[in-house]
């Protein structure tokens, strides 16, 4: 998923340690702090590149945390998102944590991919080391505490997450970037669901007037060139009445409500979203 994601100009490249210890952390918060990391390193990288996941189990000394701020000694799981990108100045490195920061052109990026990575991780209980420099790249270390498991509950069968439900409906997605549309497709697909895709409301228009059976459901990006995704669904409304919509943005459910981009109560899903957050949503709205 995170090649499709990245498109075909940007290498992937893992170095993972073969055992790591345990953290207390939500799974699909962190499945989507690597999206966001890597979305960003993506996006930091115009020209194709390499982006390196690395995963290690490190014990932090009191020099070591006395000398790298907010580190503290102990225990850790360290987590390494590496790019060859375009890298951040010490200003940009100085903001990149803050709520709707951003360095990319309008239309591009909310600010909030990283708030929302700092916030997961702080929450966690773990800290961000990130080494950057112009023009070489940049590296974000993620250390979330090692925890000890409970002699207890050592005893107790574990208790497996229950599995994303699937479908058999017809989703309509509408995405201007292609390796987000090409997830949401892929990922859609495999839960059983038979998906259309369109890179614009105008196409999308198109094709829902010229497809011959039903549509169940439209996933539409909210900002997109030409007509956005609140006016997509209303002309929708007029070809197929019965159609669920799901609006995707970067930005959060409160910010666009608050701003008018969306009615207050819209469905709703933030990019970049986990498989998991998607197919629970999409089947959410459809079973409504």
């Amino acid at each position: 998923m995170l090649r499709r994601l990245l498109g075909e100009d940007v290498a992937l490249s893992t170095r993972l340690a073969p055992t790591t210890g345990r953290v207390k952390a939500d799974p699909g918060q962190l499945e989507q702090v690597i999206m966001n990391l890597a979305v960003n390193a993506r996006d930091a990288m115009p020209n194709g590149g390499k982006l390196t996941l690395e995963t290690a189990n490190v014990d932090l000394d009191d020099a070591y945390a006395a000398d790298h701020y907010p580190a503290r000694a102990g225990p850790f799981v360290m987590l390494a998102v590496s790019d060859t990108g375009i890298g951040m100045s010490e200003e940009t490195q100085a903001h990149m944590f803050e709520p709707f920061f951003t360095t990319k052109e309008k239309g591009k990026g909310t600010g909030l991919g990283l708030a929302t990575v700092y916030g997961i991780i702080k929450q966690s209980g773990g800290f961000i080391w990130v080494y950057s420099e112009v023009g070489q790249g940049t590296t974000f270390k993620l250390y979330l505490p090692r925890v000890e498991e409970l002699a207890e509950r050592a005893s107790e069968p574990a208790q497996l997450p229950a599995r994303p439900p699937r479908g058999t409906e017809t989703v309509l997605v509408v995405e201007d970037e292609a390796p987000v549309r090409s997830v949401a497709r892929q990922v859609l697909e495999r839960h059983g669901y038979t998906v259309l895709e369109a890179p614009s409301a105008e196409a999308a228009l198109d094709l829902a007037a010229r497809y011959s059976g039903a549509i169940h459901l439209l996933l539409t990006d909210v900002v997109m060139p030409g007509l956005n995704g609140r006016q997509l669904a209303s002309r929708l409304a007029d070809l197929r009445p019965d159609a669920r919509v799901i609006f995707m943005s970067g930005y959060t459910d409160e910010a666009v409500t608050r701003h008018g981009v969306l009615e207050p109560g819209s469905a709703y899903v933030q990019k970049p979203f986990t498989p998991d957050a998607i197919v629970r949503r999409v089947r959410e709205v459809l079973d409504r």
